[in-house]
């Protein structure tokens, strides 16, 4: 038996937050040290972070990265790491990772294949390094080997697939592994969406079997840069079995995974694949050589036990809530905001928002402890000293957090007053009332003055609806500014795909957390909150009065019955259709046709309205969607024009296209 303890850490670092991110991978290698880890793998760009966008283009950033990298060296003695940094190499610049070993650097591996879809622009930043081209890096007066290489530290050999490497039909590792690699890391920044997780156990599995390695996956943590959540979850697999698996949603700043792995093992397996045909012509600048010791070990159990929350029937419900609480918790801490504010409605959207709030409270304070977790919000003041007394309970620490603001008008009901403060009161929420009818008469009256005439609901709806959001605005941001908080925007992804929004009304806030979600699911997921809620917490009871209304808008008076299907289409059929225009790119005709086989309890008549309903209301409200606030990304049917769904502002309206699908439901 060859044994050698190795690890995978996972990182929360920030972009260009360099004394931050080195503590974290210092204290990363320290613990990983502590554990006799010899081989440790550490996320990509862990150094400069991953989110730095077009500062990757400023030298400063470049030479800042490389100036860390020197200060952490010397806490590598002893062992073999990675460290992602950029590295500029003829003019172009490329997504690297250090090796260094025994305090001193072996070589840079550059990323070959380069994320450039989604939410990923690494083209614009980066160079893809060229399959089997070998070059050298002049830095601080030496050579360093840079480029499609591997090293053998101590017999051992280790190669590389820098995350989207792996990801590709054509793998690195299939030529690493007949250049007779024992080790295979990939350094990653894999953003959270909704079942990724299981991709990632699939393709580090299959590549250990396939490649017959063990293969070393670590991922960033947390809310990096603002709007991408990374779940950590760090994998190591051997020989085609799972070694060790890392919790994921972590509120610590690093979380380190270690196993024990056999390579005479993987070597024997290869050894006894028919097909296994290495190759013997290297060259000689592919691989770098380098001695090291590896200590005497004892075999290990394996540590591949998902948490029990992963192995529920809610995983995406499960998912959504700690995703969701994590990037929160990270956004303020790192945007040095005292809280939340929310504009409470008594509808789904703000509660689901608030109790967002609570969950992050509750995970954070069951996973750090009380000391830890109000540690990392040093800068709160309404926290300062409950560290130093007894264990703080959540719900003290909800209320110095979370303010929620129910503003009614005339139009406002008891149901919705009532549901907005059991919910509030039932997380812990400090709530406040605000009556903002009078205010909103005064701006009814200014512009009925200036254009001579009196403002009704016959001619006027939409404009007399707009008023009763953008007043409640003014008042929220007060408060936030007071508080030095930070303001969440309620506004979920159905809304925004057909601007059911008012823009500086119920679309205020410094952060849409559930801009990303359409409002079907956030429906269901609150009834699960109303009755389940996250494992090792609990359900929120005082939801049932949320989840029993009939979304509405409350901005036409009582009489009227407002409701948002009303308005628009029902929610799971609008969600549908977008999901097949935007998602899937589907013409009118081609929606309508799929809706008819998806929803045939509707007529066609209804289903075609509805359709050419939807194609409007997008083209026409595409300006909304750039304005909306930073919002996190969830899964990859985002609307979110910065990161993930372009579209112009101004465009043909789909005339033609709708046209034809009147003449399609006409013929038939």
């Amino acid at each position: 038996m060859k044994l050698i303890k190795v690890g995978a850490a996972a990182l929360n670092q920030t972009p260009m937050a360099w004394d931050a991110n080195k503590a974290n991978i210092l204290a990363a290698i320290d613990a990983a040290r502590a554990e006799q880890v010899s081989i440790l793998c550490l996320p990509e760009m862990c150094i400069s972070g991953y989110g730095c966008e077009d500062a990757f283009h400023s030298r400063g950033t470049r030479e800042t990265a490389w100036k860390i990298l020197q200060e952490v060296l010397p806490a590598t003695r002893g062992m073999i790491v990675s460290l992602g940094l950029p590295v500029l190499y003829n003019n172009a610049l490329f997504n690297t990772v250090c090796l260094a070993a025994d305090g001193r650097i072996l070589g840079f591996p550059a990323k070959r294949f380069l994320a450039g879809d989604g939410i990923h622009y690494e083209p614009r930043w980066f160079k893809p390094w060229p399959h089997d081209s070998h070059a050298l890096l002049h830095a601080g007066g030496v050579d360093y080997p840079l480029g499609d290489v591997y090293f053998d530290c101590g017999d051992i050999r280790i190669g590389f697939e820098i995350c989207e490497d792996a990801w590709v039909a054509e793998r690195p590792g299939g030529t690493l592994s007949l250049r007779g690699v024992d080790v295979i890391l990939n350094p990653s920044a894999s953003h959270f969406a909704f079942g990724k997780h299981e991709v990632r156990k699939r393709f580090v599995l299959e590549g250990a079997r396939a490649f017959g390695v063990t293969y070393i996956y670590s991922n960033l943590l947390g809310n990096e840069a603002g709007r991408v959540i990374y779940d950590g979850g760090a994998i190591i697999a051997s020989g085609g079995k799972m070694v060790a698996l890392g919790p994921r949603f972590s509120f610590a700043d690093f979380v380190l995974t270690t196993g024990v792995i056999d390579v005479d093992l993987t070597r024997m397996g290869q050894a006894r694949t028919g097909s296994f045909q290495p190759k013997l012509d290297v060259h000689p600048a592919e691989c770098v050589q380098t001695s090291f010791a590896f200590p005497e070990l004892e075999p290990a159990r394996s540590t591949a036990t998902p948490a029990s929350w992963e192995t529920g029937a809610r995983l995406k419900e499960e998912e959504f809530a700690r995703a969701v609480a994590l990037g929160l918790f990270d956004y303020m801490r790192k945007s040095r905001s005292e809280g939340f504010v929310v504009s409470i409605s008594g509808g789904a959207d703000s509660a689901a928002v608030s109790c967002l709030v609570a969950v992050m409270v509750e995970l954070g304070l069951a996973e750090l402890g009380p000391e830890r977790f109000l540690g990392k919000l040093g800068h709160v003041r309404e926290l300062a000293g409950k560290s130093d007394g007894p264990a703080a309970a959540a719900r003290e620490v909800v209320r110095a957090l979370l303010t929620c603001a129910y503003q009614s008008t005339a139009n406002s009901s008891d149901v919705t007053r009532s549901a907005a403060r059991g919910v509030a009161e039932a997380i812990g929420a400090r709530f406040l009332e605000l009556d903002v009818d009078s205010l909103v008469q005064q701006y009814v009256a200014l512009a009925a003055g200036g254009l001579g005439r009196e403002l009704n609901w016959e001619t006027d709806d939409v404009a007399l609806q707009n008023i009763q959001a953008r007043v409640r605005g003014p008042s929220v941001w007060l408060l936030a500014n007071v508080k030095r908080a930070l303001l969440l925007s309620t506004s979920n992804r159905s809304e925004a795909a057909v601007g059911y929004a008012t823009m500086d009304g119920d679309t205020c806030g410094g952060l849409s957390p559930i801009a990303g979600i359409d409002k079907a699911y956030l429906r269901r997921w609150l009834v699960w909150m109303e009755r389940e809620g996250p494992d090792g917490l609990h359900p929120i009871a005082a939801l049932a009065a949320v989840t029993a209304q009939a979304p509405t808008a409350e901005l036409r008076p009582s009489g009227s019955h407002q409701t948002d299907e009303a308005d628009l289409m029902p929610y799971e059929l609008l969600d549908a259709v977008e999901r097949a225009a935007i998602r899937d790119k589907q013409t009118p005709v081609e929606v309508f046709r799929r809706m008819k086989v998806e929803f045939p309890q509707y007529a066609r008549g209804e289903l075609a309205v509805w359709v050419e309903r939807f194609f409007r209301l997008f083209c026409r409200n595409q300006w909304k969607r750039e304005r909306y606030a930073p919002s996190f990304h969830l899964d990859d049917e985002n609307l979110d024009p910065k990161t993930w769904c372009r579209f112009p502002i101004l465009s043909g309206n789909f005339d033609r296209e709708l046209a034809e699908l009147k003449a399609y439901v006409a013929q038939k």
